[in-house]
């Protein structure tokens, strides 16, 4: 058997153990969640970046619409004075100030003909860079070169139309030719087109204050709210800042990592649940093994006794003074066949209980009166009870008493109970057996006053092999037999046994059986 020291130590190990794995697996899908929270943002700040190139896209054409408006009514290239004029007279700040300056520098932008040498510029690369966006950031590799243009010219004429996106950007705010819509459309995609399924919520602030291009239950939330500047100058600097936030990013994280989190979580259970298997039948294994010994220790005992009993007679037998005295003789036969009868009673009830077990025991039903079961049960026990001088009451109230049953079994089984009854009480044995009818069936009563139960004894009372402790002092008697033999033939006869106790106080059996017709 294993010792207390050993046991113990085997379970804190394996409970050591199992609460490592568990922390092993909070930590990694801990680390997992913070991955793939870093792998979205990075994600979407790059879907950001797109729209940002999409928001710089739509203010080239806005301004390559106007740039064009100009070109076909002047029939020129417009000139940095036309454009502001253009955007004055619709804008409403006609009194606002503009310098003109005669000569042509990188500063004042007054011509978009002439480069920094104040040489002549093909007008045809106005179109070209506007067209390509070059000024929505693609610096104007698709604009032509032509033989003769330096490409400091094209630097500066790219420059200057730079300058002249600024001025559209001064006096067309966002708000003018982006829609809250159209905004919402372009993320949508963007976020789609690279498998980003997750609601979410924008707006575009300038200068830390917010603009009318939002949606509606935007909320700033550090954890889950990205930013990204958009309109950038040469510098990189943006007035305008685009937020973009997920209310669900948490649950989208998650889901992504459902499936490995499902089987870290399923194998976690598993082995969790092996575990207190593997704990429970240690217990149940160390149990058992202290209910047989206690068990062997009991029968030991009981067999002890009668044997001894036995031996002692037949040495009396062996007197020559008491063989010639038929009436000792009769005695002392008659006690070792009273000894003989208890051992074989013992070694049937452990063989009656294996075979109710392996549900080989055959036990046939007839309709009997349960009154007279009571008496005949009774019978068996009442020479003890009065040689305990002690006291059996019947209150056989029932009127209905048929039913089907085994009266040999059925006998044993209040046998069973007043014997427990009997050896239960300290004192003088005080038992009760009531009767009475509840609807179609008959309820059997059987009380005493002796020492009682514990609420975990009757738990485990008819658990076989089971015996309440009382150290080794052997002053009741038994072996954890009788009443799980109870309960197996109460349960093959479609009865219920309950049992109602207190310590020091009693034990109250009580059995519903069905009555027949």
């Amino acid at each position: 058997m294993m010792n207390k020291t050993r046991f113990r130590l085997l379970v804190f190990f394996m409970s050591l153990s199992l609460i490592g794995i568990i922390l092993v697996q909070l930590y990694w899908v801990n680390s997992s969640l913070n991955n793939r929270d870093d792998q979205f943002r990075y994600h979407v700040q790059g879907i950001l970046d797109k729209v940002a190139n999409k928001l710089r896209e739509q203010e080239a054409d806005e301004f390559y619409k106007i740039y064009e408006k100009l070109k076909d009514s002047l029939k020129r290239h417009p000139q940095r004075a036309d454009l502001l004029s253009y955007y004055q007279d619709n804008s409403g700040q006609r009194n606002k100030n503009i310098i003109y300056s005669d000569k042509v520098n990188r500063e004042e932008f007054d011509d978009a003909f002439f480069d920094k040498n104040n040489v002549f510029v093909d007008k045809d690369k106005v179109d070209d860079y506007v067209r390509n966006k070059a000024i929505g950031g693609n610096s104007g590799s698709t604009a032509p070169q032509k033989a003769g243009a330096s490409t400091d010219s094209d630097q500066f004429l790219e420059f200057k139309i730079r300058q002249f996106l600024k001025d559209f950007r001064e006096y067309n705010a966002p708000e003018k030719w982006v829609s809250k819509d159209k905004m919402t459309k372009t993320i949508k995609a963007e976020l789609e087109q690279n498998d980003v399924f997750t609601p979410f919520e924008f707006g575009l602030y300038h200068n830390n204050m917010p603009t009318k291009i939002r949606s509606g239950n935007l909320k700033y939330d550090p954890n889950s709210t990205l930013l990204h500047n958009v309109f950038p100058d040469s510098e990189g600097l943006s007035s305008y800042v685009l937020q973009l936030s997920f209310p669900e990013k948490k649950v989208y994280i998650f889901n992504s990592l459902l499936g490995i989190t499902s089987l870290s979580i399923v194998f976690t259970l598993i082995i969790i649940i092996a575990y207190l298997s593997a704990i429970n039948q240690l217990i149940k294994q160390k149990q058992i093994s202290e209910i047989k010994t206690d068990f062997i220790n009991n029968m030991t005992h009981e067999f002890k006794t009668p044997i001894a009993t036995i031996n002692l007679a037949l040495d009396a037998i062996r007197n020559p003074k008491i063989f010639d005295d038929k009436e000792k003789v009769q005695r002392y036969l008659q006690m070792i066949r009273d000894e003989n009868k208890r051992m074989h009673s013992q070694v049937e009830n452990v063989l009656q209980i294996s075979k109710l077990d392996k549900k080989e025991l055959d036990i046939s039903k007839e309709a009997a009166d349960v009154n007279d079961v009571l008496e005949t049960a009774i019978e068996h026990v009442y020479l003890i009870i009065e040689a305990r001088q002690g006291k059996l009451t019947r209150h056989f109230e029932a009127q209905r008493t048929t039913a089907l049953l085994n009266d040999v079994h059925f006998t044993n089984v209040i046998v069973n109970i007043l014997d427990n009854a009997i050896k239960y009480s300290p004192d003088e044995p005080v038992i009760d057996i009531t009767t009475e009818n509840i609807k179609d069936f008959i309820l059997i009563r059987i009380s005493d006053q002796g020492l009682g139960m514990s609420k975990v004894t009757q738990k485990r009372i008819f658990e076989k092999f089971y015996r309440e402790h009382t150290g080794d002092i052997h002053n009741v008697k038994g072996h954890g037999l009788g009443l799980a033999y109870v309960k197996r033939i109460i349960e093959d006869h479609n009865c219920h046994i309950y049992v109602e106790s207190e310590k020091g106080k009693g034990s109250t059996f009580i059995i519903k059986m069905p009555l027949i017709n």
